[in-house]
């Protein structure tokens, strides 16, 4: 509904419908949030509160489940307004895409096909390029929610390399080998 249909004595006509109707409602309802406004305490009557903070004043309702919220709760993700609580609904149950609870790991995926494989040695024929592979792949890919450092990247890279010139001497013997 319009603004303007907000807290009138008057009865007014659905836009869609025609219906007349009365409504009553609060400005948090209208509001969209101000940057760098603080949480304000309730002044008027008539204004609504937090859900969260009874004593301060709501700025905007929450685009997830409609409670309304004051400048300390209101969390902005892609544009849209969200409570902590459907904020942390939304990251439980994966509905939020934008949010990232995870990330894959690839320096340690390279490190793990490079040396857990040398206990079987031959499935290094395999694990050396796939290890490779990933490190050169992944090398600028975010390694995680916590800044890490290149150097797993960097020792699957060397293990992988040393596996694979391992590989290729012993087909060069082989082949030398068998020409003598």
């Amino acid at each position: 509904m319009p603004q303007s249909v907000l807290d009138t004595p008057d009865w007014a006509h659905c836009p869609e419908c025609g219906t007349l109707f009365r409504m009553l409602g609060f400005p948090a309802a209208f509001r969209r949030l101000d940057t760098g406004a603080g949480a304000a305490t309730v002044l008027a009557e008539g204004e609504s509160s937090c859900f969260y903070h009874p004593q301060k004043k709501a700025v905007l309702p929450c685009d997830g489940c409609g409670r309304f919220l004051c400048a300390m709760c209101d969390v902005e993700l892609s544009g849209q307004h969200l409570c902590p609580g459907c904020l942390e609904t939304g990251r439980k149950k994966g509905k939020l895409k934008q949010l990232q609870n995870h990330r894959l790991r690839y320096d340690s995926i390279s490190l793990a096909l490079a040396v857990l494989p040398m206990f079987i040695f031959w499935f290094t024929v395999f694990t050396a390029p796939a290890a490779i592979f990933v490190a050169l792949r992944y090398w600028k890919a975010p390694s995680s929610l916590l800044q890490r450092s290149k150097i797993r990247f960097v020792v699957a890279l060397l293990i992988a390399g040393f596996q694979v010139a391992g590989w290729v001497w012993l087909a060069v013997f082989m082949t030398m080998r068998r020409v003598s």
